[in-house]
């Protein structure tokens, strides 16, 4: 692949860089009469130009290697939660993980130097108690996202990437998101739990997640921590990489994705078979819509519902008296403090071991991937190589 030289105008660099705009969304909410359905994200994800801005004291200037597809991305493109695009003006340059290279470092700049390979993060910018009040490159105002060649971000931003971690560099380029999601949603289920049940009265749990790379993530942690972890998906690439890591799996397709009553009734009667008639302890549902109630429906008493997504839906109705009886709790979380951020990079390799899509995604066909995602037909997490030269330090990395 040829890779078009970095333009410089008056000592700025003016990389290519994606974009989603407004007037895009619109056009495309046009052409299929407002049927989400039908929409194509992949036609209002375009490649456009950005006008770096100067480089401060704390910043890095960075090119960008790999980076993989977020469904915050495809909410954005479709403007289905919030038209987070018009509300910043009119257009957004999207993406939230990336693995870079520094190129150069501001003058008080400590931790980095040129040719240090690091991984982002995508909080936008803590409250008191550090998690983010906002995400960058979404609703973070004034922020550029790294879907693009290069990018210049505040040192606080990035993390030095475990390049000796034991992962590839396109597993390593799919968890910048994914895992500080994951580490958060494990660590607040969890001491919840604890909060009503010690581990003297239960020690091990039964873990049950829906969906894909943060559920996936987040089952590695229970397994790890020597939980019954239990993954379903529909998707067969992905059952079998979890079963390879000792994680029980549920083909979600046998239950006719929980169309109706019969369908949940049915796979409660097969979790509760799989859990020797308990149930699970802890779910992580990150697609919400008819996932939710089946979630519900199979956990145990005092067990906890942990999300900090919503694929299939923003709304879900449930009987709050039904679940006080059983001691029911529905938690809600967004994305990591940096503190956390830094924890969850730690276990790259040693805990985290993700399913990556089989086809590596040119960065001229990153609109592909988001709509290939978007349709639910990858494989695994899908990645994009940025860079067509890469850097000696990750060459080994490269499958």
């Amino acid at each position: 692949m040829l890779k078009r030289p970095v333009t410089r105008r008056k000592g700025k660099s003016t990389p290519r860089s994606y974009s989603i705009s407004a007037e895009d969304i619109a056009a495309e909410s046009e052409r299929v009469g407002g049927d989400l359905d039908n929409f194509d994200v992949s036609r209002v994800i375009r490649l456009d130009e950005l006008e770096l801005r100067e480089m401060g004291s704390t910043d890095v200037h960075m090119r960008i290697l790999a980076a993989s597809a977020e469904h915050n991305v495809d909410h954005a493109a479709l403007a289905d939660t919030t038209n987070i695009a018009e509300a910043r003006g009119g257009k957004i340059y999207p993406g939230n993980s990336a693995v870079g290279e520094i190129l150069a470092v501001g003058r008080d700049v400590t931790r980095f130097k040129p040719g240090d390979v690091v991984i982002t993060h995508c909080n936008g910018g803590p409250d008191d108690y550090g998690f983010p009040i906002r995400i960058w490159a979404y609703d973070a105002e004034g922020s550029v996202g790294w879907y693009g060649e290069e990018a210049v971000v505040g040192e606080w931003q990035i993390i030095p990437a475990p390049l000796d971690c034991g992962l590839n560099l396109w597993e390593i380029a799919a968890l910048p998101l994914r895992a500080p999601t994951a580490y958060h949603l494990w660590r607040r289920g969890l001491g919840i739990y604890r909060l009503k049940v010690s581990y003297e009265k239960r020690a091990q749990l039964n873990v049950l997640g829906f969906g894909g790379g943060v559920s996936e993530l987040f089952l590695m942690l229970a397994k790890y921590e020597g939980h019954r972890a239990i993954f379903c998906s529909g998707s067969p690439d992905r059952r079998k990489h979890l079963e390879g890591l000792g994680i029980q799996t549920i083909d979600q397709q046998e239950f006719n994705r929980f169309a109706s009553g019969d369908d949940v009734d049915a796979f409660h009667k097969h979790v509760r078979g799989m859990t020797d008639g308990d149930g699970a302890n802890i779910v992580c549902d990150m697609l919400r819509g008819p996932v939710f109630g089946a979630g519900l429906r199979v956990m145990s008493r005092q067990g906890v519902n942990v999300s900090a997504g919503w694929q299939l839906d923003t709304r879900n109705q449930y009987n709050s008296a039904l679940l006080s009886v059983r001691q029911i709790t529905l938690d809600h979380s967004h994305y990591e403090s940096i503190e956390g951020c830094n924890a969850a990079t730690a276990l790259y390799g040693r805990v985290f071991k993700p399913t990556v899509h089989r086809e590596i995604y040119a960065f001229e066909d990153l609109p592909r991937a988001m709509e290939e995602m978007h349709s639910n037909i990858q494989t695994g997490i899908p990645v994009v190589r940025i860079a067509s030269e890469m850097p000696a330090s990750v060459q080994s990395l490269i499958p």
